[in-house]
């Protein structure tokens, strides 16, 4: 069975469990009486999409995501680069942004409609602040656990600040900056979605509230289920980009179920056994050249004679001692 069989056969039998245990209304310790069934909500979700208020809250919910996230991954990174190369900027920026990173971005509503004129603003700005901590978080770190051989090497070359910039830090740190990329686009998501029902006019989360507000659980399923698209669709994007643009990274490979990776197997070539000359060989060869042996001999004696020549006359005396 292929991956993505798989992955349609898992969902599929989550589907078939809930329809199961809301038709038959099981409530055993979770009361699943209380349910719609999977035809319910499939029959809302179509209502919904045949009318065009679905439409423009998914427009809107998009666009203040898209905003406050973007806006988020520009600072963020920034913020991260600068607070781990300057010793300045981390005495300045560290302490504030460490006191403010505790605070949970959706209890920043009171903040944001006391700050910005409109709600449309304020909830951008909570996405902002929900997604650059994340970002900032990881972009530090990875900037600090660089190796200083790569900057020292690019010196040696002649390169200045901003070619370490270009060449080393940004680059070196693309994994971890991808890694708070997609923590961030995840809480953004959560803290939208929030500020939508508490301070929004239109929205995903909006509507879903004023679901729950008339007790149209159908509907408020069909909002879980586009928040949960949604969120799953941005957070491919954000994987497939940072794949794009860390290709040189090594990939880890999926070892199939019930088996193990079989190492491979090197070949290493067997050497050929080199055959022991007999004097039948040394015979057929003397014979063939046109000399005996002993004339093989005694030539290959004489050439030693001569090509050693004379003993010196240190070494006689050694031999005579």
């Amino acid at each position: 069975m292929s991956r993505y069989a798989l992955r349609f056969a898992s969902v599929a039998a989550a589907l078939g469990l809930w329809q199961l245990l809301t038709s038959l209304n099981v409530d055993l310790w979770l009361r699943f009486s209380q349910f719609p069934t999977v035809a319910d909500v499939a029959r809302a979700f179509a209502d919904r999409m045949a009318g065009d208020d679905y439409w423009t809250d998914l427009t809107d919910s998009l666009t203040r995501i898209l905003s406050g996230f973007l806006l988020a991954a520009v600072v963020g990174v920034a913020t991260g680069v600068l607070v781990a190369r300057s010793r300045l900027a981390e005495d300045l920026l560290g302490p504030v942004l460490e006191v403010v990173r505790p605070i949970p971005a959706i209890a920043l509503v009171p903040v944001s409609i006391l700050l910005f004129p409109s709600n449309e603003q304020g909830i951008v700005f909570i996405t902002f602040t929900a997604a650059f901590f994340p970002v900032m978080v990881s972009t530090r770190h990875a900037v600090r656990a660089l190796s200083p051989g790569w900057e020292e090497a690019v010196r040696t070359m002649g390169g200045g600040r901003w070619r370490i910039l270009g060449s080393v830090v940004l680059p070196g740190a693309l994994p971890g900056i991808f890694g708070g990329l997609s923590v961030g686009i995840g809480v953004s998501w959560i803290c939208v979605i929030s500020a939508e029902m508490i301070s929004g006019q239109y929205g995903v989360g909006y509507r879903t509230w004023q679901d729950y507000t008339v007790v149209d659980y159908p509907g408020v399923f069909v909002g879980m289920v586009t928040i949960g698209v949604l969120g799953w669709a941005t957070s491919t994007a954000v994987e497939l980009l940072g794949r794009r643009l860390t290709r040189w990274l090594p990939r880890t490979s999926y070892v199939p179920a019930g088996g193990r990776p079989r190492p491979r197997r090197l070949e290493t070539p067997t050497p050929k056994p080199t055959p022991t000359p007999t004097p039948a060989d040394s015979i057929s060869s003397a014979v063939s050249s046109g000399s005996s042996p002993s004339a093989s001999a005694s030539s290959g004696g004489a050439d030693d004679a001569v090509r050693s020549g004379p003993e010196p006359e240190g070494t006689r005396r050694e031999h005579l001692v």
